[in-house]
């Protein structure tokens, strides 16, 4: 019984912690961004790689894919969207400015982990194809 009432209360501490996360706002987002190549992810694991431009543009590729060209944009307050060339959809994420580096929430309704920044990099994309080295 104790064992279930501290799993509960350890449950209970972190959504009270998820809930008092602060999410960045588009231009907090922007300022932390612009300019760079970082890399994101999971478990220790790269997923992918976003070179943020000027004007909100992006190029994203996932590790070992072909890169693909888009924007993002504030939707609200703490809510970053993007949108590619191959899929409009909007992508909708929190991101969070912690001191190990970016973290994103995917905000689709799925129970992903969230994405960690794992490298930054004032350097270029490395797209394999026709895009080489954006």
């Amino acid at each position: 019984m104790r064992c279930i009432t501290a799993l509960c209360i350890v449950a209970l501490t972190a959504m009270a912690a998820a809930a008092g996360e602060k999410p960045m706002t588009g231009p907090e987002f922007d300022a932390r961004t612009q300019g760079r190549t970082l890399t994101y992810g999971v478990g220790g694991t790269a997923y992918g790689v976003e070179k943020y431009l000027p004007g909100r543009q992006v190029i994203w590729a996932f590790v070992g894919e072909p890169c693909r060209r888009g924007i993002w944009y504030e939707e609200e307050p703490g809510r970053i969207c993007f949108t590619y060339d191959h899929d409009p959809t909007p992508q909708c994420w929190n991101f969070f400015d912690e001191p190990g580096g970016l973290r994103a929430r995917f905000l689709g309704g799925s129970l992903n982990p969230d994405l960690v920044e794992v490298d930054d990099s004032p350097g270029a994309l490395i797209c394999p194809g026709p895009e080489v080295g954006v």
